[in-house]
Protein backbone atom coordinates (compact mmCIF):
# COMPACT_ATOMS: atom_id res chain seq x y z
CA UNK A 1 0.00 0.00 0.00
CA UNK A 2 1.42 3.51 -1.07
CA UNK A 3 2.02 5.52 2.53
CA UNK A 4 -0.28 8.50 2.23
CA UNK A 5 0.49 9.13 6.36
CA UNK A 6 2.32 12.68 4.92
CA UNK A 7 1.85 15.34 7.74
CA UNK A 8 1.17 15.75 11.32
CA UNK A 9 -1.98 16.93 12.75
CA UNK A 10 -1.00 20.51 12.76
CA UNK A 11 -0.31 20.33 9.64
CA UNK A 12 -3.82 19.03 8.35
CA UNK A 13 -4.88 21.83 10.06
CA UNK A 14 -3.53 24.57 7.78
CA UNK A 15 -3.53 22.47 4.70
CA UNK A 16 -0.84 20.64 2.97
CA UNK A 17 2.58 22.13 3.49
CA UNK A 18 5.92 22.18 0.90
CA UNK A 19 7.46 19.26 2.96
CA UNK A 20 4.51 16.82 2.75
CA UNK A 21 4.47 17.51 -1.12
CA UNK A 22 7.65 16.54 -1.45
CA UNK A 23 7.65 13.29 0.57
CA UNK A 24 4.41 12.63 -0.99
CA UNK A 25 7.05 12.98 -4.43
CA UNK A 26 9.31 10.45 -3.42
CA UNK A 27 6.75 7.93 -2.02
CA UNK A 28 5.05 7.74 -5.61
CA UNK A 29 8.68 7.44 -7.54
CA UNK A 30 9.46 4.45 -4.79
CA UNK A 31 5.92 2.64 -5.50
CA UNK A 32 6.91 2.92 -9.64
CA UNK A 33 4.56 5.33 -10.61
CA UNK A 34 7.35 7.03 -12.99
CA UNK A 35 8.24 10.42 -13.39
CA UNK A 36 5.43 11.59 -15.80
CA UNK A 37 2.66 10.43 -13.67
CA UNK A 38 4.22 11.75 -10.83
CA UNK A 39 4.76 15.09 -11.70
CA UNK A 40 0.76 14.94 -12.53
CA UNK A 41 -0.40 13.40 -9.42
CA UNK A 42 1.90 16.46 -7.36
CA UNK A 43 0.98 18.97 -9.51
CA UNK A 44 -2.31 18.27 -9.21
CA UNK A 45 -2.23 18.07 -5.53
CA UNK A 46 -0.55 21.55 -5.22
CA UNK A 47 -3.34 23.05 -7.15
CA UNK A 48 -6.23 21.35 -4.79
CA UNK A 49 -3.88 22.35 -1.79
CA UNK A 50 -3.36 26.60 -3.03
CA UNK A 51 -7.46 26.24 -3.16
CA UNK A 52 -7.94 24.53 -0.05
CA UNK A 53 -9.14 21.46 -0.63
CA UNK A 54 -6.67 19.12 1.40
CA UNK A 55 -6.79 19.49 4.30
CA UNK A 56 -6.79 15.92 5.84
CA UNK A 57 -5.69 12.71 4.51
CA UNK A 58 -9.09 11.34 3.74
CA UNK A 59 -9.17 14.02 1.17
CA UNK A 60 -5.62 13.84 -0.22
CA UNK A 61 -6.48 9.76 -0.32
CA UNK A 62 -9.85 10.77 -2.62
CA UNK A 63 -7.82 13.00 -4.84
CA UNK A 64 -5.19 10.78 -5.55
CA UNK A 65 -7.56 7.89 -6.04
CA UNK A 66 -9.50 9.53 -8.33
CA UNK A 67 -6.50 10.92 -10.74
CA UNK A 68 -5.32 7.83 -10.69
CA UNK A 69 -8.21 5.59 -11.89
CA UNK A 70 -8.47 8.38 -14.83
CA UNK A 71 -4.94 7.88 -15.29
CA UNK A 72 -5.90 4.13 -15.59
CA UNK A 73 -8.93 4.36 -17.60
CA UNK A 74 -7.00 5.70 -20.40
CA UNK A 75 -5.65 2.45 -21.74
CA UNK A 76 -9.30 1.63 -22.36
CA UNK A 77 -12.72 0.85 -20.66
CA UNK A 78 -12.76 -1.30 -17.85
CA UNK A 79 -11.19 -4.87 -19.04
CA UNK A 80 -13.21 -8.01 -19.99
CA UNK A 81 -12.57 -11.50 -20.22
CA UNK A 82 -10.38 -12.20 -23.28
CA UNK A 83 -11.91 -11.63 -26.64
CA UNK A 84 -13.32 -15.17 -28.35
CA UNK A 85 -15.41 -14.96 -32.01
CA UNK A 86 -18.57 -16.21 -32.70
CA UNK A 87 -17.33 -18.44 -34.43
CA UNK A 88 -14.09 -20.87 -34.35
CA UNK A 89 -11.82 -21.11 -30.95
CA UNK A 90 -10.83 -17.56 -29.42
CA UNK A 91 -6.96 -17.48 -30.27
CA UNK A 92 -5.09 -15.95 -27.68
CA UNK A 93 -1.29 -14.86 -28.34
CA UNK A 94 1.21 -15.21 -24.53
CA UNK A 95 4.21 -13.50 -24.78
CA UNK A 96 6.58 -11.79 -22.08
CA UNK A 97 10.03 -12.19 -21.71
CA UNK A 98 12.20 -15.23 -19.68
CA UNK A 99 10.98 -15.35 -15.73
CA UNK A 100 7.77 -13.08 -15.67
CA UNK A 101 5.59 -16.20 -14.32
CA UNK A 102 4.53 -16.29 -18.18
CA UNK A 103 3.93 -20.11 -18.75
CA UNK A 104 2.22 -20.21 -15.23
CA UNK A 105 -0.26 -17.56 -16.54
CA UNK A 106 -1.04 -19.31 -19.59
CA UNK A 107 -1.85 -22.20 -17.38
CA UNK A 108 -4.10 -20.07 -15.27
CA UNK A 109 -5.86 -18.77 -17.92
CA UNK A 110 -6.63 -21.94 -19.51
CA UNK A 111 -8.34 -22.88 -15.58
CA UNK A 112 -10.10 -19.51 -15.95
CA UNK A 113 -11.69 -20.76 -18.77
CA UNK A 114 -12.32 -24.04 -18.04
CA UNK A 115 -14.05 -23.47 -15.25
CA UNK A 116 -16.76 -21.48 -17.36
CA UNK A 117 -17.36 -24.51 -19.23
CA UNK A 118 -14.93 -23.75 -22.24
CA UNK A 119 -12.57 -26.39 -23.80
CA UNK A 120 -9.27 -24.99 -24.24
CA UNK A 121 -6.29 -25.87 -25.67
CA UNK A 122 -2.64 -25.18 -24.88
CA UNK A 123 0.18 -24.59 -27.09
CA UNK A 124 3.87 -25.13 -26.24
CA UNK A 125 5.83 -22.80 -29.47
CA UNK A 126 9.01 -22.83 -26.81
CA UNK A 127 10.84 -25.31 -29.40
CA UNK A 128 14.31 -24.32 -27.79
CA UNK A 129 13.87 -25.48 -24.14
CA UNK A 130 12.52 -28.73 -23.41
CA UNK A 131 11.27 -27.08 -19.88
CA UNK A 132 9.20 -25.05 -21.49
CA UNK A 133 7.72 -27.60 -23.05
CA UNK A 134 7.20 -29.90 -20.16
CA UNK A 135 6.12 -27.58 -17.91
CA UNK A 136 3.29 -26.28 -20.00
CA UNK A 137 1.96 -29.72 -20.72
CA UNK A 138 1.95 -30.52 -16.73
CA UNK A 139 -0.21 -27.04 -16.42
CA UNK A 140 -2.34 -28.58 -19.73
CA UNK A 141 -3.00 -32.06 -17.09
CA UNK A 142 -3.45 -30.37 -14.07
CA UNK A 143 -5.89 -27.96 -15.42
CA UNK A 144 -8.18 -30.35 -17.51
CA UNK A 145 -6.32 -28.65 -20.90
CA UNK A 146 -5.82 -30.02 -24.49
CA UNK A 147 -1.98 -30.11 -24.99
CA UNK A 148 0.17 -29.34 -28.42
CA UNK A 149 3.67 -29.23 -28.58
CA UNK A 150 6.80 -29.59 -30.97
CA UNK A 151 9.84 -31.20 -32.01
CA UNK A 152 13.01 -29.47 -29.91
CA UNK A 153 14.52 -27.20 -32.47
CA UNK A 154 11.45 -27.33 -34.37
CA UNK A 155 10.12 -24.01 -36.20
CA UNK A 156 7.61 -22.41 -33.42
CA UNK A 157 5.29 -21.03 -36.14
CA UNK A 158 4.57 -24.55 -37.09
CA UNK A 159 3.56 -25.07 -33.92
CA UNK A 160 1.19 -22.83 -33.89
CA UNK A 161 -0.04 -23.70 -37.24
CA UNK A 162 -0.77 -26.95 -35.89
CA UNK A 163 -2.17 -26.62 -32.91
CA UNK A 164 -4.61 -23.86 -34.63
CA UNK A 165 -5.74 -27.11 -37.12
CA UNK A 166 -5.88 -28.89 -34.29
CA UNK A 167 -8.58 -26.68 -32.77
CA UNK A 168 -10.66 -25.30 -35.42
CA UNK A 169 -11.16 -29.66 -36.43
CA UNK A 170 -11.96 -30.35 -32.46
CA UNK A 171 -13.95 -27.87 -31.86
CA UNK A 172 -11.67 -26.38 -29.48
CA UNK A 173 -13.33 -22.86 -27.78
CA UNK A 174 -9.91 -21.07 -27.03
CA UNK A 175 -6.07 -22.16 -28.03
CA UNK A 176 -3.36 -20.45 -25.77
CA UNK A 177 -0.19 -20.04 -27.52
CA UNK A 178 2.72 -20.15 -25.23
CA UNK A 179 5.50 -18.43 -26.58
CA UNK A 180 9.27 -18.72 -25.58
CA UNK A 181 10.41 -16.58 -23.27
CA UNK A 182 12.48 -13.89 -24.85
CA UNK A 183 14.52 -10.58 -23.99
CA UNK A 184 13.00 -7.89 -25.90
CA UNK A 185 16.54 -6.26 -27.03
CA UNK A 186 16.55 -10.07 -28.93
CA UNK A 187 15.54 -8.67 -32.49
CA UNK A 188 15.41 -12.05 -34.26
CA UNK A 189 13.30 -13.88 -31.86
CA UNK A 190 10.80 -10.46 -31.84
CA UNK A 191 10.46 -10.85 -35.03
CA UNK A 192 9.95 -14.47 -34.98
CA UNK A 193 6.38 -12.90 -33.04
CA UNK A 194 5.50 -11.98 -35.88
CA UNK A 195 5.87 -14.58 -38.00
CA UNK A 196 3.28 -16.91 -35.83
CA UNK A 197 1.07 -14.03 -35.52
CA UNK A 198 0.71 -14.01 -39.58
CA UNK A 199 0.47 -17.62 -39.41
CA UNK A 200 -2.33 -17.53 -37.15
CA UNK A 201 -4.28 -15.29 -39.51
CA UNK A 202 -3.36 -16.80 -42.50
CA UNK A 203 -5.05 -19.68 -41.43
CA UNK A 204 -8.30 -18.23 -39.26
CA UNK A 205 -8.76 -14.64 -40.73
CA UNK A 206 -8.89 -12.58 -37.35
CA UNK A 207 -6.38 -14.54 -35.47
CA UNK A 208 -4.68 -14.14 -32.85
CA UNK A 209 -7.81 -12.39 -31.27
CA UNK A 210 -5.73 -11.30 -27.77
CA UNK A 211 -1.92 -10.81 -27.71
CA UNK A 212 -1.30 -10.37 -24.36
CA UNK A 213 1.82 -9.38 -22.64
CA UNK A 214 2.92 -11.24 -19.29
CA UNK A 215 5.10 -8.76 -16.92
CA UNK A 216 6.43 -9.14 -13.79
CA UNK A 217 4.88 -6.93 -11.14
CA UNK A 218 8.18 -6.79 -9.66
CA UNK A 219 10.19 -5.04 -12.64
CA UNK A 220 9.23 -1.56 -11.86
CA UNK A 221 9.86 1.40 -15.25
CA UNK A 222 11.26 -1.98 -17.07
CA UNK A 223 8.05 -2.56 -18.17
CA UNK A 224 7.45 0.37 -19.69
CA UNK A 225 10.25 -0.65 -22.24
CA UNK A 226 9.25 -4.08 -22.49
CA UNK A 227 5.59 -3.21 -23.32
CA UNK A 228 6.96 -0.66 -25.95
CA UNK A 229 9.37 -3.35 -27.78
CA UNK A 230 6.38 -6.34 -28.26
CA UNK A 231 4.08 -3.86 -28.80
CA UNK A 232 6.72 -3.08 -32.39
CA UNK A 233 6.74 -6.85 -33.12
CA UNK A 234 2.80 -7.57 -32.50
CA UNK A 235 -0.12 -4.99 -31.63
CA UNK A 236 -0.64 -6.04 -28.65
CA UNK A 237 -4.36 -5.70 -26.66
CA UNK A 238 -3.19 -5.94 -23.18
CA UNK A 239 -1.09 -7.10 -20.32
CA UNK A 240 -1.02 -9.97 -17.26
CA UNK A 241 0.81 -8.53 -14.41
CA UNK A 242 2.41 -11.22 -12.77
CA UNK A 243 3.57 -11.75 -9.18
CA UNK A 244 1.30 -9.06 -8.00
CA UNK A 245 1.29 -10.33 -4.54
CA UNK A 246 3.01 -7.81 -2.88
CA UNK A 247 1.27 -3.39 -4.00
CA UNK A 248 5.44 -2.04 -3.02
CA UNK A 249 5.44 -1.44 -6.75
CA UNK A 250 2.07 -1.10 -8.34
CA UNK A 251 2.19 2.02 -9.57
CA UNK A 252 4.30 0.53 -12.69
CA UNK A 253 0.56 -0.45 -13.90
CA UNK A 254 -0.71 3.75 -13.66
CA UNK A 255 2.47 4.22 -15.61
CA UNK A 256 1.84 1.75 -18.51
CA UNK A 257 -1.91 2.64 -18.67
CA UNK A 258 -0.83 6.13 -19.18
CA UNK A 259 2.35 6.35 -21.48
CA UNK A 260 1.35 3.14 -23.83
CA UNK A 261 -2.80 3.49 -23.23
CA UNK A 262 -2.15 -0.39 -23.05
CA UNK A 263 -4.78 -1.90 -20.55
CA UNK A 264 -4.21 -4.20 -17.45
CA UNK A 265 -6.32 -7.16 -18.16
CA UNK A 266 -5.69 -9.34 -15.32
CA UNK A 267 -3.30 -9.91 -12.31
CA UNK A 268 -1.68 -12.67 -11.10
CA UNK A 269 -1.46 -12.64 -6.97
CA UNK A 270 0.17 -16.34 -6.31
CA UNK A 271 0.91 -20.16 -7.62
CA UNK A 272 -2.23 -21.47 -7.89
CA UNK A 273 -4.61 -22.18 -10.29
CA UNK A 274 -7.26 -19.30 -9.48
CA UNK A 275 -5.01 -17.16 -8.64
CA UNK A 276 -5.59 -14.96 -11.38
CA UNK A 277 -8.17 -12.16 -10.95
CA UNK A 278 -9.67 -9.85 -13.89
CA UNK A 279 -8.38 -6.40 -13.41
CA UNK A 280 -11.06 -3.20 -12.06
CA UNK A 281 -9.81 -0.04 -10.97
CA UNK A 282 -12.08 0.37 -8.25
CA UNK A 283 -10.27 -3.01 -6.50
CA UNK A 284 -6.63 -1.88 -7.88
CA UNK A 285 -7.21 1.29 -6.36
CA UNK A 286 -8.23 0.00 -2.75
CA UNK A 287 -5.38 -2.13 -3.06
CA UNK A 288 -2.43 0.41 -2.89
CA UNK A 289 -4.49 3.13 -1.09
CA UNK A 290 -6.51 1.20 1.46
Amino acid sequence: MVDLALTDARTLQNGIDEASIERLERTLLESDFGVPATMELVAELERAAERGKVRTEEDLRTLLSGRVREMLLEGGPEPAELERPAEGPGVTLVLGVNGTGKTTTAGKLAWRFIQRGEKVLLAATDTFRAGAQKQLRIWAERVGAGYVGGREGGDPAAVAYDALEAALSRDYDRLLVDTAGRLHTQRNLMEELGKIDRVLGRLQPGAPHERILVVDATSGQNVLSQAAAFGAAVALTGLIVAKFDSSARAGTIVSVARELSLPVRYLGTGERPEDLELFGADHYLAKIFG
